[in-house]
Parts: C-alpha cells; structure tokens; sequence
C-alpha cells in the first residue's frame, strides 16, 4: 500500500506527501529530518488516503498540492482545529 498524507503543521500550513511507510516517515517529520517541514514542527497528522500503488499515490499528491486540490483536501479531509497549546 501506498499513502497520502496530510499534516498540520506548527506554522499553520498544511503539508502532503506520499511514502509506502507511513508509520516511518511520519516519525522522520517529527524528529526534524524533513528539511521542508523541519522549521515548522510539531507536525500532526490529520489525515491520509491508502491507495494501491507508487503511481496513483504520486498522483494524487500532486492533485492536493494544486489549488483545487488544495482546497478539496482543507474541506473535506483536513481538520485545522486551532491549538491550545
């Protein structure tokens, strides 16, 4: 299986990415080892969609990185509650 998916991120944003170890690279974002969402921890994992294959999950991510998609995904599969931290 392979994997969208989305984090909040500590800056308010929204990250996607896609990995067939969802567990490991999840666990890379929080320990600081992505460099585009190193600066901008905690990353929280909000949401992700398990398809079948490398291509379909590419695909998808970059449908969700556009504006359309973007906007599909902060709507119907994102939940950005505000912190209380």
């Amino acid at each position: 299986m392979w994997y969208v998916y989305f984090l909040h991120l500590g800056n308010d944003d929204v990250y996607v990415g896609s990995t067939n170890d969802l567990k490991r690279r999840f666990t890379s974002h929080q320990t600081g080892q992505v460099p585009s969402t190193k600066a901008h921890l905690p990353a929280v994992l909000k949401s992700y969609v398990a398809v079948e294959t490398e291509e379909h999950a590419r695909e998808l991510e970059s449908y969700f990185k556009s504006g359309s998609g973007k906007a599909i995904a902060l709507k119907r599969l994102v939940r950005r509650d505000k912190r209380t931290d």
